[in-house]
């Protein structure tokens, strides 16, 4: 099976008069595009001249414009059927000083770009699951009370009023909330450097469960969204096998024959590790993705990390 055959099966013809807009086209938004290629006409945003080539010769007329400056992106009105919105909130330097670290003005100025003329048929937002914060290791499913723990988890929030407002005037809505993505051909995209660093993982009296998915999945899922699934409505984009995250490292030092990291108490882990890294332990969730699978018809080519691990690494 091809890696990017469409998860919608053969588009109809229809389809080619589709305008489909990609905010945020990184890693993932390739991946999505790749799909699309040849079925629709697509278009990216970016603030990187020297970006433009290579999203030309991935078969995506790029736009210059810069989400951090609302005048840049006021062409963005009527431009597009469809809109996949994959930019992160802004990095908010100094936030316990700033009366707005928990707004995303990226979002917002996009939201209200698109109003300003015919708005698009759907727009597919890629949210995060640190929106629930901690849940003590509970399962989760999309109707759980959202409750985050970071400044960037909160603009995660804001962002997700944000696009369900769009939803008010008639854009179907759908936010997909991603956990940890990886795949070996992205960068940074397994736990093969983390394990050749000797990063200790916490003991299992300590350890919290984490949720992943492959980003041909999570890529195959922003396709599906943009045609599919109740408005206004959220997703998990998660794989099947929440696992803690010791055993996660474990599992992948296995499969690269690589020993497996040291364990450690979360005191040592306060003394030893970097606050971001700590952030991420200190949250415990499982997902629920039955919504996934029920309502989007998803069925995931790598359902545990497992199966996703095992494709070597290029080079």
């Amino acid at each position: 099976m091809p890696a990017f055959q469409t998860p919608l099966g053969a588009l109809p013809s229809r389809f080619r008069r589709e305008r489909v807009l990609v905010v945020g086209c990184g890693d993932v938004g390739l991946r999505a595009a790749r799909i699309l290629r040849g079925r629709v006409s697509l278009l990216a945003l970016t603030s990187q001249h020297a970006r433009a080539e290579e999203l030309r010769a991935a078969g995506i007329t790029p736009l210059i414009g810069n989400l951090d400056e609302p005048g840049h992106i006021a062409r963005l009105a009527g431009i597009a059927t469809r809109v996949l919105h994959l930019a992160p909130p802004p990095r908010v330097e100094g936030a316990a000083h700033s009366g707005a670290w928990w707004r995303d003005a990226r979002t917002t100025a996009l939201v209200r770009a698109l109003q300003r003329r015919s708005l698009p048929q759907a727009l597919v937002y890629g949210s995060t699951s640190g929106v629930y914060g901690d849940c003590n290791g509970a399962w989760v499913a999309e109707l759980h009370a959202l409750r985050p723990a970071t400044p960037r988890a909160h603009r995660r929030v804001d962002a997700e009023r944000a696009v369900r407002w769009l939803g008010r005037s008639g854009t179907q809505v759908r936010i997909l909330r991603i956990p940890g993505i990886y795949a070996p051909d992205r960068q940074g995209g397994t736990p093969r450097e983390r394990l050749l660093r000797g990063t200790p993982a916490l003991r299992e009296q300590d350890d919290a469960y984490s949720n992943h998915i492959h980003a041909d999945d999570l890529a195959r899922a922003c396709v599906i969204a943009l045609w599919r699934g109740g408005a206004p409505r959220a997703f998990h984009v998660s794989d099947d096998g929440p696992m803690k995250m010791g055993d996660y490292f474990d599992l992948a030092a296995d499969l690269y024959g690589l020993p497996r990291p040291d364990r450690i108490s979360r005191e040592e882990a306060q003394a030893q590790l970097p606050s971001q890294l700590l952030s991420f332990m200190g949250e415990s969730r499982r997902l629920d993705n039955t919504r996934l699978k029920r309502e989007l018809r998803m069925r995931l080519r790598y359902p545990t990390v497992r199966e996703g691990l095992r494709v070597d690494e290029p080079g």
